[in-house]
Formats: structure tokens, C-alpha cells, sequence
């Protein structure tokens, strides 16, 4: 019972470090990766489309993405789909593929890059304590209902704190490596 509890903590923890990660795609870094373009949906014959489903989607240097769309006929409403996202760009159609040109980031724009990481890293964090108060929770209604020792309670509630510990410290570990990243020009 005490397991299922710490299995299930140490899992919604894991769920908070893999949430933060896809957090990470969507921020500018000094070079820009094709999932700036994840949330991008175009219409697809009446379904709405991620555009690497209907096109190759590539970064072909450190400051440009090119959209290849399978069918030619796509072209304008990726190009649209695109200009309607807000990415920070404007496409460039030139009748056959769409090429993104990001400008280089100014140091201004990494540190704010740096900050809004550091938002998405706290608010792993905080979820992670949340995993842990309730975890706690469900430790104490169990030695409240009598069906553990105050001992056993008490042990397993360490657990827990060094679980949550073990994920704080990856997650900070995470931010100083992304932080380099961000920054490094």
C-alpha cells in the first residue's frame, strides 16, 4: 500500500520532468529547432493538420526552417497558417517551398529566453511539491485509519521528501544546462 503510493509520487514526478522538457521545445534557443512550428495546424481536407503531417519540415541552417509541402496546393494555407501562429517571422513563399528566416537572438532576447525557462522550471517544481504534499496525504489517512504505524508513516513520508528531493535537484540540474544553452552565443 505505502509502495503503490511512492510508485505513483515517483511516476507524477517523472510526468513534471517530462512536461518541463516539452515546455523546453517551444522556447527560442540560439538556434532554432523545427518545433517552434508543433502547435502550427492548417486545414487538411476538412481535419485540422500538423504541418510536419503534410510536409517535410526541416531546419536547414541555425536560423532557417523550410516547409515542403507534399501537395503544392497546401502552399498558401501553410503560408497563412504560419503568419496567423505569431512565431516571430514571416514566411517566404516562393511557389514551391516556405522558408522561415529567424534573426539571430539579440542578448536581450536570450535573457528573456532564460527568464521564461526559469518560470516553466518553477513551475515543475511546484508541481513536484504537489506530487509530494499529496503523497504525504495519503500516508497520513492511512496511519489515521490505523493501517499503518506512526514508524511506518514516518519512513515513508522520507521517501517521499528524498524522492522529491532527487526530482528538485534534476530539475535545477536541467536549468543550469539549458541556461548555458540559451546563453552560449
Amino acid at each position: 500500500m505505502l509502495d503503490e503510493i511512492f510508485n505513483e509520487c515517483e511516476t507524477k514526478m517523472k510526468k513534471s520532468i517530462e512536461h518541463l522538457m516539452h515546455d523546453f521545445k517551444m522556447l527560442r534557443t540560439g538556434k532554432v529547432t523545427t518545433q517552434v512550428l508543433d502547435n502550427i495546424r492548417i486545414d487538411y481536407y476538412g481535419t485540422m493538420t500538423p504541418l510536419d503531417q503534410v510536409g517535410s519540415v526541416l531546419a536547414t541552417d541555425a536560423t532557417t526552417i523550410v516547409v515542403n509541402p507534399w501537395e503544392k496546393n497546401l502552399l498558401q494555407l501553410i503560408d497563412s497558417a504560419i503568419s496567423k501562429a505569431n512565431i516571430g517571422v514571416n514566411p517566404n513563399n516562393d511557389g514551391s517551398v516556405i522558408k522561415l528566416f529567424f534573426p539571430p537572438m539579440t542578448v536581450e532576447q536570450r535573457q528573456e529566453s532564460v527568464k521564461q525557462m526559469k518560470v516553466y522550471g518553477e513551475n515543475a517544481k511546484v508541481a513536484v511539491r504537489n506530487d509530494r504534499r499529496n503523497a504525504n496525504d495519503k500516508v497520513k489517512k492511512h496511519e489515521k485509519d490505523k493501517e499503518v504505524t506512526a514508524d511506518e508513516s514516518k519512513a515513508a513520508q522520507d521517501n517521499i521528501q528524498k524522492l522529491t528531493d532527487k526530482f528538485i535537484a534534476e530539475i535545477d540540474n536541467i536549468l543550469k544546462n539549458k541556461e548555458v544553452d540559451i546563453l552560449k552565443v
